[in-house]
């Protein structure tokens, strides 16, 4: 930043608009950050987004998140976790998971688990927009948290001991807890971007970032399945990806149907991840024709399949910024990382991050100095984002290993995978640390991911 623009910055001080924190993408991880600070202290927080948060209907989305225990208990700590219950929300106690190209399978149940036998579901599927509709309602109530929805940023300009923001245009209708001007520029102790894979706040600051193409493009669909979906997460690995078929409350809004076993608890969200030319040729089907497909490719264990929804499809990038911070500057969630969604835990690894960074920034704050003079240590900092890359790395390593075990092999190799999966299926002790893995239990959580009681 140039000395110009730092002494027009400071002449405008006094018109500026003062936070402790500026939080960019009020998504469900800029949320739960926002929510996790006010928690533990009194810092004052701003949040900017480009669009609203929406109200509920009963339009079921086709973005499901899978919610694992350790996210569960900062929901539950946080305030949020019964608004989720109350809402649309499916439990599942099973996973089965199957090689179409082979023999092997495996099984895994929540009363298998040695290491939580309190916890009777190994997850949750809830809709994207459930979970931050709830995030933003507990965040409504907290005066400390301003929002400013519907707004663009327009630069960020780091100075020695704060960040300066400013807006692109003028207020939107939908700014909210609006007593200040949404135009007027902000003047924060730390900046954190929240704001999704395509990070804004990472591009202004030309944080680099290591890419990867896993060659593979989603498909995502709400699809009926008339045998139910019995609470349990399906998925089968392909010749050309994973095929994986999340259960989903089919309820209306406000109206949960955690494990009833009905007729009507047969929807499912599917992700299939798969060649960037088979999506394409999946996309271009009729409805029933790709219907036909999801049949064929799960033996038909779910029934005939229907297609209930539009289908949407992206390309699956890994991203790994190589430094979450940069002085004043800190990435969480998928603006830091983002990983393949064959086993769910993209938005886990996001709301850890959350946790995390509101521990890393408030342990150390005097309860009785509302000024927080010494909110940013740069030691603290680094030791934060050494422990969330760390984590990062770990995940993007498993699952280019899942997936590389999966691509198309040989026929002696397939023979090996599939005896592989049916002695894990079979070996208690490891078979344990898988479903703890998938229950988001490790040894090194936030404080905000295990249960009240321990805490």
């Amino acid at each position: 930043m140039s000395i110009q623009g730092v002494v027009l910055l400071t002449s405008r001080r006094e018109k500026m608009q003062k936070f402790d924190v500026l939080i960019v993408g009020a998504g469900m991880v800029g949320l739960t950050l926002a929510l996790a600070l006010r928690k533990n202290s009194q810092l004052k927080i701003a949040m900017v987004d480009t669009s609203a948060v929406p109200e509920l209907d009963d339009t079921i989305d086709v973005r499901v998140s899978a919610i694992n225990v350790a996210s569960k208990n900062i929901f539950a700590n946080l305030g949020v976790w019964s608004a989720l219950e109350n809402s649309r929300i499916q439990d599942y106690q099973h996973m089965h998971v199957w090689d179409k190209a082979g023999l092997g399978k495996l099984d895994f149940s929540a009363k298998d688990s040695a290491t939580f036998p309190s916890e009777d579901n190994l997850g949750w599927i809830i809709e994207n927009k459930v979970i931050r509709h709830a995030l933003w309602q507990q965040a409504e109530l907290d005066e400390g948290i301003h929002f400013f929805n519907g707004n663009k940023l327009a630069s960020i300009s780091q100075g020695d001991s704060e960040v300066f923001a400013t807006f692109a245009s003028e207020p939107s209708p939908d700014d909210r807890h609006g007593d200040s001007s949404p135009t007027a520029p902000i003047i924060a102790k730390l900046v954190v971007g929240a704001d999704g894979a395509n990070s804004w706040v990472r591009q202004q600051m030309n944080m680099a970032m290591i890419f990867k193409d896993y060659d593979h493009h989603a498909i995502v669909a709400t699809v009926k399945c008339p045998q139910g979906h019995k609470n349990t997460a399906w998925q089968v690995f392909l010749p050309t990806g994973p095929l994986a078929f999340l259960p989903l409350n089919s309820g209306k809004q406000g109206t949960p149907l955690q494990g009833t076993a009905d007729s009507a608890n047969n929807l499912c969200s599917i992700v299939y991840s798969t060649a960037p030319e088979d999506a394409k040729r999946l996309t271009a089907l009729d409805s029933i024709d790709f219907a036909k497909e999801l049949t064929a490719a799960s033996d038909g264990k779910l029934g005939d399949i229907t297609l209930e929804s539009e289908r949407f499809t992206y390309p699956l990038t890994m991203r790994l910024a190589q430094d979450f911070v940069k002085d004043r500057v800190v990435l969480i969630g998928d603006a830091a990382h983002t990983i393949h969604p064959l086993a769910g835990q993209g938005v886990n690894l996001g709301l850890l991050d959350a946790a995390a960074l509101a521990q890393t920034l408030t342990s150390t704050l005097d309860e009785h100095d509302e000024n927080y003079p010494e909110l940013v240590n740069a030691s603290d900092l680094k030791a934060f984002s050494r422990w969330r890359k760390s984590e990062a790395t770990e995940m993007i390593t498993a699952m280019a290993g899942i997936k590389q075990a999966f691509a198309p092999q040989q026929s002696p190799v397939k023979l090996l995978r599939g005896v592989g999966m049916n002695v894990l299926n079979h070996f208690a002790p490891a078979k344990n640390r898988l479903i703890a893995q998938a229950l988001g239990i490790k040894s090194d959580l936030p404080e905000l991911a295990y249960q009240k009681d321990a805490l």
